[in-house]
């Protein structure tokens, strides 16, 4: 038996959030459910004791919720153990048919609500935790962060965007700090994503190409990927590493998710081939006494 951890959880009101908060709470640790209209989950508050759920309000676009979220959490319980960056949603329509302003705010919580929640995570476990005790950020992406689709393009950016930004953060860490990383790209799980898809009418010079077809077959497509054993994975995955397993950087989940990634790795190992060519003989020739940068 493990001494209860305490986990952080965005985006908890439904979906991964919900499911992985319930998962948790089962196993007996401590929950730090963050969403922004806690009543949602009022249900776990009567079935949950005050010291070991704690429900709190999080609008990840703002950074006083963010901090506030952060420091309840040492208020109530001194430490923190594991946050599941989770909040988010998906915008469906071709670029051209797509607001800017409806893009940006995309943006501002799949990247930038994403990257709040990052900095303060590290913060806690480096500044709050004791020394050395660390913590896991388990950034749930998606497929789509590793091969886009079309109609999905903002939603790809910014599932893109957070991967290359997770990647970087976790080579800038010191490893005295013991902060673990883990980029998460789930493929089709049977969450509420297809209900909170913003959806934009069909841009008129687009009527007949491959987006139009897209739409009509998101019914179609098989979500069949439970949320709750994904969440039951990532438990195991988090405990796995106090019997010193090591926590992987990227992993993809689910069948679908790696039939993806097998196709793109041999689309890729083509583009290796085919690009060869076009950079041979391309190093500078200097001078002599030309001053290299």
């Amino acid at each position: 038996m493990h001494s209860p951890k305490v986990w952080l959880i965005t985006g908890a009101s439904s979906g991964f959030g919900k499911a992985l908060s319930e998962v948790v709470l089962r196993k007996g640790d401590i929950v730090v459910a963050t969403l922004r209209r806690p009543s949602v989950l009022a249900h776990l508050s009567k079935q949950y004791p005050p010291s070991q759920l704690l429900l709190l309000t999080l609008d990840v676009t703002r950074p006083s919720d963010i901090s506030a979220a952060f420091s309840r959490t040492q208020q109530v319980f001194g430490r923190l153990d594991v946050v599941f960056n989770n909040a988010g949603y998906a915008v469906f329509g071709e670029v051209e048919g797509t607001p800017d302003a409806d893009a940006r705010a995309l943006l501002e919580v799949v990247f930038w609500g994403a990257v709040g929640v990052s900095r303060a995570a590290v913060k806690f476990f480096r500044e709050v935790n004791p020394p050395g005790q660390g913590g896991v950020i388990l950034q749930n992406s998606s497929i789509s962060g590793f091969s886009a689709a079309p109609g999905f393009a903002f939603y790809s950016a910014g599932k893109h965007a957070i991967e290359g930004f997770t990647e970087s953060l976790s080579k800038e860490l010191s490893p005295e700090w013991n902060i673990k990383i883990c980029i998460l790209q789930p493929g089709a799980f049977y969450t509420n994503v297809i209900a909170a898809i913003q959806t934009f009418p069909v841009h008129p010079a687009y009527a007949e190409c491959v987006t139009a077809a897209v739409r009509d077959t998101f019914e179609a497509i098989s979500f069949d990927g439970d949320p709750y054993k994904f969440g039951e994975m990532l438990y195991r995955l988090v405990t796995s590493a106090d019997n010193g397993k090591k926590i992987p950087l990227f992993l993809p989940v689910g069948e679908d998710a790696l039939q993806i990634l097998q196709g793109r790795m041999r689309k890729m190992n083509k583009v290796l081939v085919d690009a060869a060519p076009w950079s041979a003989d391309l190093k500078k020739v200097f001078d002599k006494g030309e001053a290299k940068l």
